[in-house]
Order: C-alpha cells, then sequence, then structure tokens
C-alpha cells in the first residue's frame, strides 16, 4: 500500500478519537501514520486520557509527537483501539502480528471497547492463510515447541512447517524476549479450530489469528476509505 493510502487510513481512525478517551494505538507501518494522526490532533487540542502503546517502538514514536501514555494496567479498560492487519479475512478475522507485536496488541485489543483495522484493500482476502501466521513462543526449548506446532498443523492438514523468524542472522525477539515462528499455511479453513489447538499448546504464548476481537475496518484504496463491519 502507498504511504498516500496507509495516511488515509490513519487519519480517517484518528477523526474516531474523541476528548477523554484512552486509546490503543497498534504497531506497524499503517499503525504509525494513525499515530502521527492522533499526535497532530493532540497537538492541535485534543485531549485524551492517554493513548495505550502496544510495542516499545510505538510508545517512542508517540512520546516524540507528545502523546500522553498508558500502561495497560494503568488504563485497564479502552474506549478504542486502532492498528493494522497482515490480513483481513471473511467477518473481519484478522491474521496479526508482522511487526512481531502480536501478544501485546491482542492484550490491548481484548481490553478495548471498540477496536478498529485499518489496512488497504489488497489485505482483504476470502480465506485466511496466504500470509505466513505468526505465532509466538517462549524461547527455552522452542524447537521442542516447534514441532508440537508443525504436529497440530499437519492434524489441520496444513503440510508446512513452522520456520523461525530471523533478522541479520539471529532469532527475532519480541519486546517479551519470546520467538516469533511463522506458519505458511496458504489456507486456514477452519480458523477457530487451529487458534484453540495452537493456544492449548505448552509454551506457545500466543499466535496471530485474531478472531471475533474486529469492530470494523477502515480499508484505503485509490478511490478512498471503505468502512467494513462484521
Amino acid at each position: 500500500m502507498s504511504d498516500t493510502q496507509k495516511r488515509a487510513a490513519g487519519e480517517a481512525a484518528a477523526a474516531l478519537v474523541e476528548d477523554g478517551m484512552i486509546v490503543g494505538l497498534g504497531t506497524g507501518s499503517t499503525a504509525a501514520w494513525f499515530v502521527k494522526a492522533l499526535g497532530e490532533r493532540v497537538k492541535g487540542g485534543l485531549k485524551i486520557k492517554g493513548g495505550v502503546p502496544t510495542s516499545e517502538a510505538t510508545a517512542a514514536l508517540a512520546r516524540e509527537l507528545g502523546i500522553p501514555l498508558l500502561t495497560l494496567d494503568e488504563a485497564r479498560e479502552l474506549d478504542l483501539t486502532v492498528d493494522g492487519a497482515d490480513e483481513i479475512g471473511p467477518g473481519l478475522s484478522l491474521i496479526k502480528g508482522g511487526g512481531a507485536a502480536l501478544l501485546r496488541e491482542k492484550l490491548v485489543w481484548e481490553a478495548s471497547k471498540r477496536c478498529v483495522c485499518i489496512a488497504d484493500a489488497a489485505k482483504k482476502v476470502p480465506v485466511l492463510g496466504r500470509f505466513a501466521l505468526p505465532i509466538e513462543v517462549v524461547a527455552f526449548g522452542h524447537v521442542t515447541t516447534a514441532n508440537r506446532i508443525a504436529d497440530v498443523l499437519s492434524e489441520h492438514e496444513i503440510g508446512v512447517g513452522p520456520r523461525l523468524r530471523m533478522k541479520d542472522g539471529e532469532p527475532v525477539l519480541t519486546d517479551g524476549g519470546n520467538v516469533i515462528y511463522d506458519a505458511a499455511c496458504g489456507a486456514i479453513p477452519n480458523p477457530s479450530a487451529l487458534a484453540a489447538d495452537l493456544k492449548s499448546l505448552t509454551g506457545v504464548v500466543d499466535h496471530g489469528l485474531f478472531l471475533d476481537l474486529c469492530d470494523e475496518a477502515l480499508v484505503a484504496s485509490d478511490s478512498g476509505v471503505e468502512r467494513l463491519t462484521p
């Protein structure tokens, strides 16, 4: 998606923020445009109680822009969370975690009264799974856990095993010190069942399937921003 479209989606979402709100601040390139647009509104006089960042990178950007911040424990309940997605499937089911922040994102999403996804039209898919599914795993014994993940994927007729996400020759670590495995599923015919089976594995912290969490999506294209609901 072009920066123009990312910016349009971010600005449309920032317009949803009202005085007195506690706002979840997503992670990723599209969410960054929302944070920037929110920063401009705060600079212009919008008075929010605070933003809850879903990553250290987002927290740093928000501080730079003068957005007041709260921890999730301080906020407890959020009025609105705005975040990006790697895929948007039927019923606004999502795959997230390309930015390795899926655990903090899900914690913030689940504490929010309203969750809005911002993305481009190319992220809409008829079946989830084209984008590799991120799975956050405790670093201790992660190879053993990955073997268990492969068994679960096989039970769901997904033949490709998970791959450890690497950068510069080292495993990618999340802000919580965990590793990420990516499963190139191709298609996930039953996301709910796969989500439950993955979450049941000891060593799996969480996964990038965000189901029944998204209240609406603002999807940008060359023709404008479209609002989608489940």
